[in-house]
């Protein structure tokens, strides 16, 4: 049976390209990170910005929806009353 590919994740990158002895101790050794207050933080921060994009889109998208209506709510006004 195939080994499924794992994900590298950009914050891997970034701590491979920071230190290569680094990444290869978390990744490879399975290392515990030296701080994990720190590293549960930045989990939290990564949920709440995502969080944030995923309503920001929701209200991008109301937006559009409503634009779209005011657009055929003025195209009727000015189509109507020439009938």
């Amino acid at each position: 049976m195939a080994k499924e590919p794992e994900l590298v994740r950009a914050s891997e990158i970034g701590l491979w390209a920071y230190c290569q002895r680094a990444w290869w101790l978390a990744r490879v050794q399975g290392a515990p990170h030296q701080n994990p207050q720190q590293l549960a933080h930045g989990i939290e921060m990564h949920a709440a910005h995502g969080a944030r994009l995923t309503q920001a889109q929701w209200l991008q998208r109301v937006g559009a929806g409503l634009l779209l209506v005011a657009l055929l709510a003025l195209l009727a006004l000015l189509v109507l009353p020439r009938l």
